[in-house]
């Protein structure tokens, strides 16, 4: 990938993340009548972050001369990092995984507008319309009121915008602070978090096939991890952030295949609008980059 652009780069790895979240999100699904959510998320936790330390240690990015401000960064993510993983898991467990995977597909258009309202980069009216939209869309999905609505709808949303902090607080990390680390700490958070959780339920047995799908929810979630950090950390957000649409197309294929669940026409017409806004997005973005290759670009 040398001879790509940054922004092309992270698109990559943009998509690669969200393919590999959503083959973790159908293990982790696949467990939800086997067993409950904190221990499920804290035995994937410990394989997760034993891979990552090792995975750190080979690479030699296992390192702790950060500046504060990276510190205190990483700190904010990887409590982001802990109630996204919560409040997701929990809905996912709930809800049909296309149903879960189309509500996270607001996620583009909420990091394009926070990283406008945040981080000062240059969104114009065209891209803040497409947002406007987009939240449109977002609402034919959750259908508030509708048969379909529960409490577990919200809690998706409310992952949304923990995500987006995670997303920012990586974003403004300086470039010495290796992706791989900043994955281990959000791995050991979640893991803490769940740990602590797994206190106050009861423990249940796990089988040779539950096995097998937590091993591969681990395998899966490193590459996300990485992936997704390497990503924002690449190229700019308002370019990326679009690319997670692919976790969709990924989502009914599986949530199909795997569970025979599909979502409802309204569902998918909100998707459709949300997806498209995201995509919109990202041509504006290539538009901006080809006219004003100096960086000055409209708003």
């Amino acid at each position: 990938m040398k001879n790509l652009s940054d922004n092309l780069r992270g698109a990559i790895f943009m998509a690669l993340s969200m393919t590999a979240f959503t083959f973790n999100d159908a293990c982790l699904k696949g467990l939800s009548a086997e067993l409950p959510l904190f221990q499920v998320l804290f035995l994937r936790g410990l394989g997760t972050t034993a891979m990552l330390v090792l995975i750190s240690r080979y690479m030699g990015h296992l390192r702790f001369d950060l500046s504060k401000k990276d510190w205190g960064l990483i700190a904010l993510r990887t409590v982001a990092e802990a109630v996204a993983a919560w409040f997701f898991v929990t809905a996912l467990f709930n809800m049909p995984l296309a149903n879960v995977s189309a509500i996270m597909q607001s996620l583009p258009l909420a990091v394009t507008l926070a990283s406008a309202l945040f981080l000062r980069e240059a969104v114009g009216w065209r891209r803040f319309t497409a947002i406007f939209a987009g939240f449109i869309g977002v609402l034919l999905i959750v259908q508030p009121g509708g048969a379909g609505f529960t409490h577990y709808s919200v809690f998706a949303l409310l992952s949304v915008a923990a995500v987006v902090v995670r997303d920012l607080s990586a974003r403004r990390m300086s470039r010495q602070v290796p992706s791989v680390l900043v994955a281990l700490m959000a791995a050991g958070g979640v893991t803490l978090f769940a740990g602590i959780g797994s206190l106050t339920i009861e423990w249940k047995p796990v089988s040779g096939s539950g096995l097998l799908q937590l091993v591969g929810a681990m395998i899966f979630v490193i590459g996300g991890y990485v992936a997704s950090v390497t990503a924002m950390r690449t190229g700019e957000i308002g370019f990326v952030a679009p690319f997670r649409y692919v976790s969709l197309l990924v989502a009914l294929v599986l949530g199909f295949a795997a569970f025979g669940d599909f979502p409802d026409r309204i569902t998918l017409i909100g998707a459709g609008i949300v997806v498209a806004t995201g995509l919109f997005t990202l041509y504006r973005e290539r538009q901006s980059m080809r006219n004003f290759p100096t960086g000055i670009r409209p708003r």
